[in-house]
C-alpha cells in the first residue's frame, strides 16, 4: 500500500486534504486553519512530492522527512501544510484498523471536560461576565477562559481599566467553584506579567496563558518562576528544538500545543511526551471549531499528562459551519471523544463540492 493522490479542498480560512492510496482507501485531514489558499499552495509543491509512493502507515518517518526535505525553509507555512497530510495519514490508518485515533493511541473515547474559552477583547467586562454565566446555566460548563490585556500589547490593556474590572466581573458571575483561566496574548513585559498576575492570582484564577511574547522564552520562565499560579504556552511553537528548550528551562508549568501549528498530530504527541518526561501536564490550543477540536479530543483522550480540560471555543465561526458531521455539542460541560474509525466524523460533501479543488498525484 503507498500513498497515490492527495487533493486539496479550501474556503474561506479552512483546507481539507484526502489522502488516497493506490488500493483505494483513503483518510481525511485538515490544514491549518487561516491563510489555508496559501497553505494549500505549499502543501502541493513542498510537502506531497515528498510522499508519493511511500507507506502512509510510516506517519513518525513521513513527519520527519517532510521537514527535513524542506530545511530551507523551516516555519510556520511548511508545518501548517504538513499537519494536512499528518492527520489525513492517522484518518486513513484509524479507518483501516476499523478504530478510533483515540484507540490507536492506546485511548478510550469518552465525554471530556471542557472550558469555554471566549476570544473576545471587545466586549464591556459587564457584557462578558453575563454571557459566560449563561453558558455556564445552559451548558453546564464548568470552566471558562477569557482575554486579558492587549495582543501584543506592550503593556497596555484593550482599553484603560478593561482587565482590572473584566477579572473580578467575570470572577463573582460564573461563582468559586468554576475554573477560571485567562490568555495574554504575548501583551506583557515580565514585570508587568508579573503585577497583572498577582491581581489574577487573587481572583483564583487557575491558567496565565501566553503572559509574554511567546519568542521571549527567558520573560515567561521569569513570571513562571515568580507567581503561585500555572503559566502556559507553546501554541505558536511548530519547532521541536524549541519545545526541548520550552520544557528544560522551564518556560512554562502547562505545554500547549496546537496540532494545526505544529504540524499535526505526529508533532503534538511528540511535544507532549516531551513535556511528560518534565513533569508538565498538557491542554492543546483549539482555538475554533474546525478539525482541530476533533483532532484534540483524541490526543487528550490517550496522553498520560492530559490536563483537566479541553479549549473549546464559545464563539460563532460561520467558516466552520457544517464542516463536519456529528457537530460536537457540549452537554453538563464535556464533549465527547468521537468514537467511529479514524476521527469519528465525516466530512460534509456539500462543503467540500463548494471548495476550491486541488490534486496532485504519482499520475
Amino acid at each position: 500500500m503507498k500513498i497515490h493522490s492527495l487533493e486539496t479542498f479550501t474556503r474561506q480560512h479552512l483546507g481539507i486534504v484526502r489522502v488516497r492510496t493506490d488500493d483505494g482507501a483513503e483518510g481525511y485531514g485538515q490544514l491549518s486553519p487561516f491563510n489555508a489558499d496559501l497553505t494549500a499552495q505549499v502543501f502541493h509543491r513542498q510537502i506531497a512530492p515528498h510522499v508519493f509512493g511511500e507507506d502512509p502507515l510510516a506517519v513518525d518517518r513521513l513527519a520527519d522527512h517532510c521537514i527535513e526535505a524542506e530545511y530551507k525553509f523551516p516555519g510556520s507555512y511548511v508545518c501548517r501544510a504538513l499537519t494536512g497530510l499528518d492527520t489525513a495519514l492517522w484518518d486513513l490508518r484509524g479507518r483501516l484498523e476499523g478504530k478510533s485515533v483515540c484507540q490507536l493511541l492506546g485511548g478510550t473515547p469518552r465525554p471530556y471536560p471542557v472550558y469555554g474559552s471566549s476570544m473576545r477583547r471587545d466586549i464591556t467586562p459587564e457584557e462578558e461576565a453575563a454571557r459566560l454565566a449563561r453558558l455556564r446555566e445552559t451548558h453546564g460548563f464548568k470552566a471558562f477562559k477569557i482575554r486579558v490585556g492587549k495582543v501584543c500589547g506592550h503593556d497596555q490593556d484593550q482599553w484603560p481599566g478593561r482587565t482590572e474590572a473584566l477579572v473580578p466581573a467575570v470572577r463573582r458571575a460564573i461563582g468559586a467553584e468554576t475554573a477560571l483561566l485567562v490568555d495574554g496574548n504575548s501583551g506583557y513585559t515580565p514585570a508587568k506579567a508579573i503585577e497583572v498576575g498577582q491581581m489574577l492570582q487573587e481572583q483564583g484564577v487557575c491558567h496565565f496563558e501566553e503572559p509574554c511574547p511567546y519568542w521571549e522564552l527567558e520573560w515567561t520562565a521569569e513570571v513562571a518562576r515568580a507567581l503561585e499560579m500555572p503559566v502556559a504556552g507553546g501554541e505558536q511553537d511548530s519547532d521541536q528544538s524549541q519545545w526541548r528548550r520550552i520544557v528544560t528551562l522551564p518556560a512554562v508549568d502547562i505545554a500547549q500545543p496546537d496540532i494545526c501549528y505544529i504540524g499535526g498530530l505526529t508533532r503534538a504527541l511528540r511535544a507532549a511526551r516531551m513535556a511528560a518526561e518534565a513533569g508538565l501536564p498538557c491542554v492543546p490550543h483549539s482555538a475554533n471549531l474546525s478539525m482541530v477540536t476533533v483532532f484534540t479530543l483524541h490526543m487528550m483522550g490517550a496522553i498520560p499528562n492530559a490536563g483537566p480540560h479541553i479549549e473549546f471555543s464559545i464563539e460563532p465561526t460561520p467558516w466552520t459551519d457544517n464542516l463536519y458531521y456529528p457537530a460536537l455539542e457540549v452537554k453538563d460541560g464535556q464533549v465527547a471523544i468521537p468514537e467511529g474509525p479514524g476521527w469519528g466524523v465525516e466530512i460534509n460533501p456539500a462543503w467540500l463540492a463548494g471548495a476550491e479543488y486541488r490534486a496532485s498525484s504519482l499520475d
